[in-house]
């Protein structure tokens, strides 16, 4: 029981906001009680630098055991032969990678931020940026999602990267894996799918697997889709070279001792998302994206992309409405509806202040949505941003959003 007054108030107003709103951020989703109680188990009072069956201090008997099923339970999920569950995130594995293939000055070719890429993927911003040399790749075609991989095998061919990075962070259609494993190829670099996103849906089966298609490395969040801890993981299909450089620059190369009770709790989402029921609800995250894009294409609201093809939506809300991604994220707010707002491909606009917003239907899915109650919340987004100035319109909507929230109840447990 929490006897802190302050935290656990602040505790219950989040349990609340989070009941009686919907969720459309792509990259949060819901927990298990079982993951909730593995985050907090005693795993989190012990340091365990290094590895199991090579660790620095004592007693690690039962940590060994637990990174060891975590690791196992990844492999079978994901079908490989090595992983590493020790990354604290997206971003620190994505580090941990660049320092174990590359050296100073190398280059990488990256999908570039404003056509769906990631921060973590050499944006000038970050801290890789300044140490490696990050050349980009586009859509070919903004409205339908195609990339141009004639041109990215022209600057691969140019600028011989060691590594072509797949991965996004708000591009809503599937990589051709192939194409990416065969230009690699021809210019032997390592191909690495950042699957963060898309992690979840990779496991349970709705879309496919990179390894299947010779890609080498996968780094991944182990939250978003994948409904577990926040926290990283880098799996490496074959390479016993590949993943013991990938091990040194982890432990201890960025980080010191792993977060056990993450580490725990990772274990657990690992097997929830090895039952049959998760497959279930993989499948049913892109029937219901497929259901709001329906709703999107019918009120002509421009999608980036043309639509879906996965979990989320990025839609021009400036050229198809005239409001701004940061308007509709804060009107959106006010209905009890929970999105981010997000730049599009060649934005003029700001990233602080852009044309877009980005809202997918991995939490909404959680929650035992169907594409009929998908669709309706389209509709809701749609008529609100519409009359966004007209308070009677916004009150009716916060009262629709509050009871489909009630009727489809956070779900406790999984499995």
């Amino acid at each position: 029981m929490l006897k802190d007054s302050d935290v656990k108030k602040l505790i219950t107003l989040e349990q609340k906001r989070q009941a009686e709103g919907l969720e459309l951020i792509p990259s949060e989703n819901y927990v298990s009680e079982a993951v909730l109680e593995a985050l907090g188990s005693v795993f989190t009072n012990k340091y365990s630098e290094g590895y199991p069956g090579r660790r620095y201090y004592g007693g690690q008997d039962f940590t060994d055991q637990i990174e060891t099923l975590a690791i196992e339970r990844a492999k079978k999920l994901f079908k490989c032969k090595f992983v590493n569950v020790q990354p604290h995130s997206g971003a620190p594995a994505n580090l941990a990678l660049y320092t174990a293939l590359l050296e100073s000055g190398d280059t990488v070719l990256g999908m570039d931020l404003s056509h769906g890429g990631h921060l973590t993927h050499g944006h000038p911003v970050t801290f890789p940026a300044k140490v490696y040399n990050f050349v980009r790749y586009k859509m070919k075609d903004v409205d339908t999602g195609e990339i141009d991989y004639d041109e990215l095998k022209r600057v691969a061919k140019k600028e011989k990267p060691k590594i072509i990075l797949v991965g996004f962070s708000a591009y809503s259609r599937n990589i051709d894996y192939k194409k990416i494993v065969d230009i690699a190829k021809s210019v032997k670099a390592i191909t690495v799918m950042d699957a963060a996103h898309i992690a979840g849906l990779i496991a349970g089966k709705a879309l496919r697997n990179p390894f299947d298609d010779g890609f080498d490395v996968i780094t991944t969040t182990t939250h978003k889709t994948l409904r577990g801890p926040r926290g990283g993981m880098i799996l490496v299909r074959e390479s016993e070279e590949i993943i013991k450089k990938v091990n040194k620059a982890v432990f201890p190369g960025l980080q010191g001792g792993p977060h056990m009770n993450n580490i725990a709790a990772k274990a657990v989402c690992f097997g929830e998302a090895l039952s049959p029921s998760f497959k279930v609800y993989a499948k049913q995250v892109l029937k219901n994206a497929k259901a709001m894009e329906k709703v999107f294409k019918r009120e002509k609201i421009r999608m980036i992309g043309g639509g879906t093809s996965n979990h989320l939506i990025l839609a021009d809300v400036y050229g198809s409405l005239g409001v701004t991604g940061k308007d509709a994220q804060t009107t959106l707010d006010e209905v009890g509806i929970t999105l981010n707002m997000n730049v599009i491909a060649d934005d003029s606009r700001s990233p602080m202040d852009p044309s877009g917003i980005r809202f997918g239907t991995p939490a909404l899915t959680t929650r035992g949505f169907k594409e009929k109650d998908c669709a309706r919340v389209a509709e809701i987004m749609i008529e609100v941003l519409k009359n966004r100035d007209d308070q009677s319109i916004k009150n009716k909507a916060k009262k629709e959003v509050y009871t489909l929230a009630k009727s489809h109840p956070i779900p406790k447990r999984f499995v």
